[in-house]
């Protein structure tokens, strides 16, 4: 059968992996002839306006829904009734508020696929009501989408989807849409007040439990008496950035951990550091793995989910146990006292992000689990 027309549905609040996730994979399947939608799920309040202007510059038509709360029981009508107006020939859900109330709305208004994505092994997937949920959500889903192995084997062990019914599409990433300005390192270096050449190790991520920069900060304590000129930058905001600068103060770092806040410039930010330094305790994919590897920059990962399938250990970068504040140092210490391994090692990343992550591999792949839900 013909694949005309798909709409995909996530709820959104800002700018995340998931989101920038979309940011290539819409593009992309409009480029292939599909005319690939997104139907935003916004809070009052908060439009997104930013993240709407750049999928719109890329060609991808948006509509806004509001969602007036977690449980909001008009919601589900709203959506049918979108639904048979838009007459979509596929819907493909993201993250749990999407496959709530999308994957039963798109069952009544009669599409004819129904796809979800996993983007990452929350952990509240693990509790009984949600596994409950999950399992019932699944009889509904003609295919699933994991965009990790990692998640594809978590999924089929929590949430009970038979294996043959979700496949693993990585995420994917053009190098070239990736752009920091060439003076980005000495730009940063002389916004922070320090001087040229500096080393700055920096995290790009939300500051929430998930990341484990209480951990990273814990191994930055350890190294700092060996590298007196050495800082770490962190940018990002979440609900933990209070703990984390009272924790950086309590560790005598206030004056060398610099918090950026939430930044328009991440890849400006992430090209003007020495390494990455991403130690979470969980990921799905970490999409600022890709990024980094596209501009150059080692990274030092946990041992966790899907971060072995990003960052290949001893290559691309140094991976550890996670919670392992001394095996952080440990890693740390490593990269900041040798510039040559560095420099190799993110070399390295870039030929494993143009030979294993490209954004045509993960568009294909996608397109071929449409056409076999459709049957054609």
């Amino acid at each position: 059968m013909p694949l005309d027309r798909v709409i995909h549905l996530a709820k959104m609040t800002g700018a995340a992996g998931s989101e920038g996730h979309l940011l290539a994979l819409l593009p992309g399947l409009r480029a292939r002839g599909v005319d690939a939608r997104l139907w935003m799920l916004v809070e009052p309040g908060n439009p997104v306006q930013a993240y709407v202007d750049r999928m719109q510059a890329r060609g991808v038509p948006v509509e806004r829904i509001v969602i007036r709360r977690h449980l909001d029981p008009g919601l589900g009508r709203r959506l049918i009734a979108h639904l048979r107006q838009a007459r979509p020939d596929l819907v493909h859900t993201h993250l749990i508020h999407a496959d709530l109330y999308g994957i039963p709305a798109a069952r009544r208004a009669g599409v004819r696929g129904v796809i979800s994505s996993r983007h990452n092994d929350d952990r509240f997937r693990r509790w009984l009501p949600f596994r409950v949920l999950s399992r019932w959500l699944w009889r509904q889903v003609d295919a699933g989408i994991a965009i990790s192995e990692a998640i594809r084997r978590f999924t089929i062990a929590v949430e009970g989807v038979s294996p043959d019914k979700i496949h693993t599409v990585h995420y994917g990433l053009d190098p070239a849409g990736v752009q920091a300005p060439p003076d980005a390192c000495t730009r940063l270096r002389a916004e922070l007040g320090l001087p040229p050449g500096t080393l700055l190790a920096g995290s790009v991520c939300r500051l929430i439990a998930q990341k484990g920069l209480d951990q990273a900060l814990e191994a930055f304590g350890q190294v700092a008496p060996e590298f007196p000129a050495a800082h770490y930058v962190i940018a990002g905001d979440g609900p933990l950035r209070g703990a984390l600068e009272a924790q950086a103060a309590r560790l005598k770092l206030a004056d060398r951990v610099h918090f950026l806040g939430w930044r328009a410039d991440a890849p400006a930010v992430l090209a003007a550091l020495d390494v990455l330094l991403a130690p979470s305790r969980w990921e799905g994919f970490g999409l600022v793995f890709l990024e980094a590897m596209a501009l150059g920059v080692a990274v030092i990962g946990t041992r966790v989910s899907a971060i072995p399938e990003v960052v290949a250990d001893g290559e691309t970068g140094w991976l550890v146990p996670p919670d392992d504040p001394v095996a952080i140092a440990g890693a740390l210490r490593a990269a900041l006292s040798d510039p040559d391994e560095r420099r190799h090692r993110g070399e390295a990343g870039r030929a494993r992000l143009e030979s294993h992550f490209t954004v045509d591999a993960m568009v294909e792949r996608t397109l071929a689990i449409y056409r076999g839900v459709l049957g054609g």
